[in-house]
């Protein structure tokens, strides 16, 4: 593909025997047996999208502030299982 690459995100989580791997800024959501293929699936998707989407629809689309941080609640004690 030509064009400019842009630095987006890719939040992965595992969900049973599958990873998931979402692209906050565009809402762009793929899976993958491991975690390389879930990204290398989410890359296809989001390159997918700026190939088919409208100018219009990738700037509706596009989140420029998108923030990735810790997050650290605390949690009761009664409330916290861990299961494998």
């Amino acid at each position: 593909m030509d064009g400019k690459p842009v630095q987006l995100t890719a939040m992965i989580e595992r969900e049973d025997d599958w990873f998931v791997a979402t692209c906050p800024e565009l809402d762009i959501v793929s899976q993958g047996e491991t975690i390389e293929s879930a990204r290398s699936n989410l890359l296809e998707a989001v390159e997918s999208f700026f190939e088919i989407a409208s100018a219009s629809e990738i700037k509706r689309r596009l989140k420029k502030d998108t923030y990735i941080m810790p997050l650290i609640p605390t949690v009761p004690d009664s409330k916290m299982t861990i299961s494998k």
